[in-house]
């Protein structure tokens, strides 16, 4: 499982600069736009916009953030188009990188993925080179230390609610679903108030591969840099172990 990496990432990220926070909240506020566009402005009577919230809140986004975010996409019909992209590709000793994005620009964001690929040696490959390496899957993170539950009853709490499964790693616990059922265990966990440090549909490697030499792993911290800088790019997953 992937546990202890994902959860020292979500800390790593949480501790980054405001810069950084801005780009994690320009991401969700493109999602809470397409949510919008596609469901409508009620949570209540949108999934998708329920889920998007709840990735907010575990990111620290402000309510009042979230709520301009809808109200600007239910107001404004001429609001941009933002169409979902996935990029695939190879970084340094064939590490596979999978790339989501949201552009009104599909050039400038093609482009840009490139060329990020290209700075730290990779390459972007064919739809479908690399995801069959992954498994789509919901995944929650809680974070060891905030929870007040016990381990066995916040692990039967996950199953009765539909969770694939249920590791408890040594900082966090990991609930994974199907991505279908997701949303019904993240919303069953938050009626009971529990702290989520992560929760959001993702790809989780099949195996992980590790980097033993030093240009290799400059290199893939390269891509993950620009890609990182890049407001089109929404997620990057890959199966190096950091």
């Amino acid at each position: 499982m992937s546990g202890h990496s994902k959860f020292a990432n979500i800390k790593h990220k949480k501790e980054k600069n405001d810069a950084a926070k801005g780009k994690i909240f320009t991401v969700i506020g493109r999602e809470i736009a397409v949510a919008v566009k596609e469901g409508g402005a009620d949570p209540a009577n949108n999934s998708r916009l329920r889920d998007v919230i709840a990735k907010a809140k575990a990111n620290n986004m402000p309510n009042d953030t979230i709520e301009r975010g809808i109200k600007k996409a239910a107001g404004d019909a001429n609001s941009v188009n933002y169409e979902s992209i996935t990029y695939e590709g190879y970084g340094p000793s064939g590490i596979a990188i999978i790339v989501d994005a949201l552009t009104d620009n599909k050039n400038r964001t093609a482009s840009n993925v490139r060329n990020a690929f290209t700075k730290g040696g990779g390459n972007v490959g064919t739809t479908g080179c690399v995801s069959f390496m992954f498994d789509k899957k919901g995944q929650i993170i809680i974070d060891k230390e905030e929870c007040e539950m016990d381990a066995d009853d916040l692990m039967m709490m996950a199953l009765d609610a539909g969770a694939e499964d249920f590791s408890e790693e040594e900082d966090s616990f990991e609930i994974t679903t199907a991505p279908e059922d997701f949303s019904q265990v993240r919303e069953a966990l938050e009626k009971e108030n529990l702290p989520m440090a992560s929760a959001e549909v993702t790809m989780i490697p099949q195996t992980w591969v590790s980097l033993t030499d030093e240009q290799d792993i400059k290199m893939m911290n390269r891509i993950l840099d620009l890609l990182d800088e890049d407001d089109d790019v929404q997620e990057v997953y890959h199966n190096w172990e950091e």
